[in-house]
């Protein structure tokens, strides 16, 4: 069985084909820039890779393309559209109606596109890629998979915010949390390393967005993304953690709309408020030359991931193992050195020279001192939905 899986972004399309249920991947790829003229399409197999750089206008044209080259007899990875039985979907918020893997049906469109105001740079873009394969991919089963499903776990005293019980009652506001699958993933390739079910894990998914997940017996009891993926960490560009009667004296002092700060604390807060760069790479660059407000944004960061690590430690009484993940998380050794340093009272020490990789592959770092594992795991979002996807259907 062939399972296409596809993330979509707001102007991006990153996409796995797996056959299952070997988890053989025949090809993989992203499309990146989608809307601009000089849009990029990677698309990788076993033994060859092509790079097409060209105008890809939307959604549309981009799976489009992806199924042109998916049908190129030089590629030879399928003879038709009809080959692909499911179509895996990431979908970032599902709110209180979804807490398991699901096939797409009107009725579950419409949910998502009801909660795109939650996840306003992410829902949008999942249906859309939903839409488009629907009608690209015609002989599929199509299935979301949601990153809030995950956290369906974390108890009502973690996910419940002190606000007027009405509210949290009739309007579904509390902690949903993001990121499920791939915290999941990463978090059964710890306690399989470790070897026992029964432990207490510390996931930190680091990537232009950023979350950090308290996993006790494999099962999520806390995170740091809550009603919407804004707050917690500091990201690419949004704020996390604030007051929230900052809101109001924006709103007041400069007479914002609450779109418009709501603009402010998604789209222009974050390393990019603080630097005026939002790919952390600038980022590192300008403070190796001495860019002060870079040097104080990493700071920052990696602060602030400390003071998670350090409650969710408490939380859990205790931490066997942390786990870096994501595209910072697996490829910046300073980032992980910044989190980890002056933890060794919680039992954590890294090893410099054994950070100092950028692995494929599950790697420990920690020092031989150390009583807490210090773990990089690349993740693999994708895999996971292509074996949720396929579950869905083996009974």
């Amino acid at each position: 069985m062939q399972v296409l899986v596809l993330n979509s972004g707001s102007s991006s399309l990153k996409f796995q084909l797996f056959l299952m249920p070997e988890q053989t991947i025949l090809c993989s790829g992203l499309i990146e820039r989608i809307g601009f003229n000089d849009a990029k399409f990677k698309f990788n197999t076993h033994n060859d890779t092509v790079e097409v750089v060209a105008p890809i206008h939307n959604h549309k044209d981009a799976l489009a393309l992806l199924s042109k080259q998916l049908l190129d007899k030089e590629t030879d990875i399928i003879t038709s559209t009809k080959a692909i039985s499911i179509v895996g979907h990431r979908v970032v918020h599902g709110g209180k109606y979804f807490g398991n893997t699901t096939e797409i049906t009107a009725d579950v469109k419409a949910k998502i596109k009801a909660l795109s105001s939650l996840a306003p740079l992410h829902n949008p873009a999942n249906l859309e890629g939903i839409l488009v394969a629907e009608h690209t991919f015609t002989n599929a089963k199509q299935v979301a998979v949601f990153d809030t499903a995950f956290h369906q776990s974390i108890p009502e005293y973690a996910y419940k915010y002190a606000i007027p019980k009405q509210y949290s009652d009739e309007d579904n506001i509390r902690l949903y949390g993001f990121h499920g699958t791939s915290h999941k993933y990463v978090s059964e390739q710890a306690i399989d390393y470790l070897g026992k079910a029964n432990s207490k894990i510390i996931t930190i998914h680091l990537g232009n967005g950023c979350s950090m997940t308290a996993i006790k017996d494999g099962k999520s009891i806390d995170h740091s993304l809550g009603f919407s993926p804004v707050n917690g960490l500091i990201m690419g560009t949004r704020c996390g953690d604030i007051d929230q009667s900052i809101i109001f004296h924006l709103a007041e002092k400069y007479d914002f709309t609450f779109e418009a700060i709501n603009t402010i604390l998604q789209k222009k807060s974050g390393m990019l408020g603080l630097t005026g760069f939002s790919d952390l790479r600038d980022i590192l660059t300008e403070a190796k030359n001495g860019n002060k407000d870079c040097i104080l944004a990493l700071e920052m960061s990696a602060y602030r991931i400390k003071k998670y690590i350090g409650s969710y430690a408490a939380v859990m009484n205790g931490v066997d193992a942390i786990v870096f993940t994501a595209g910072i998380g697996e490829n910046a050794p300073q980032i992980r050195a910044q989190v980890c340093k002056n933890l060794e009272y919680l039992g954590i020490t890294i090893d410099k020279a054994k950070n100092n990789v950028r692995p494929d592959i599950l790697t420990d770092v920690s020092a031989e001192t150390s009583k807490v594992k210090v773990l990089i795991i690349p993740t693999n979002e994708e895999l996971e939905i292509a074996k949720q996807a396929m579950a869905l259907f083996e009974n």
